[in-house]
């Protein structure tokens, strides 16, 4: 491998902001896809999040191919629902981008952890980042849900099965720095996602969809 497993995604993010700063669709989710393959090396422990992030972006992939043109831009999308008042759909490419920035929020402060503390093991690695990202937006049940998964047998086998962080990190480092490209793919990364949280809020209030004061950014799963 050249590079490390992180190469793709730092090259594409180069190019996912146009001239005038809008982030553009095409290119965003081509840097989440690019991580995908990160996830594999996980082993199954990582399939559930895999599959979150991989349906959403089919579902923005679609809705993009159907109108290039008129979804280059990755906002576009949501302005769309808005106006038609489709966005609250759980179908919805509002709720697939919302959740597909969560997910990948939960993986950046996976990976941050990973660097910042390489004496813990991947399983706490995991619920750490879980605590500070997606715990917040579930629901009772999905919250619940996600704990017993972190916890249960099958879980625990799983993480046992999969590599030990060393192990990890020698398999997605190939001929690079690893903790560089990590720490460089957070470091730049990470204000992609805040922008689109950002701009959920935004949107969200500014048009009254739900409560007074009250953003697409503070829902929760049911």
């Amino acid at each position: 491998m050249e590079g490390t497993v992180f190469t793709p995604s730092l090259q594409g993010i180069k190019n996912v902001k146009s001239e005038s700063g809008v982030i553009l669709t095409k290119p965003f989710l081509e840097v989440c896809k690019h991580i995908l393959p990160v996830l594999d090396k996980f082993g199954s422990a990582m399939s559930i999040v895999k599959n979150d992030i991989g349906g959403n972006i089919t579902r923005l992939e679609t809705k993009y191919a159907s109108d290039p043109s008129k979804y280059e831009q990755l906002h576009s999308m949501v302005k769309v629902e808005i106006r038609s008042k489709t966005a609250k759909s759980s179908s919805s490419c509002t709720n697939g981008l919302l959740w597909l920035t969560r997910t990948m929020d939960f993986l950046v402060a996976l990976f941050h952890n990973l660097v910042q503390h390489p004496d813990w093991q991947m399983s706490q690695a995991c619920s750490d980042a879980y605590s500070k990202t997606l715990k917040k937006w579930h629901g009772w049940l999905a919250s619940s849900s996600f704990s017993e998964y972190l916890t249960i047998p099958e879980f625990q086998v799983a993480i046992k099965l999969a590599p030990d962080r060393k192990k990890f990190m020698e398999i997605i480092s190939g001929s690079g720095d690893i903790n560089a490209d990590i720490e460089k793919f957070c470091a730049t990364f990470s204000p992609l996602l805040a922008e689109n949280h950002r701009f959920l809020v935004a949107v969200y209030n500014r048009f009254v969809y739900f409560q007074a004061s009250v953003g697409m950014d503070d829902l929760k799963a049911s």
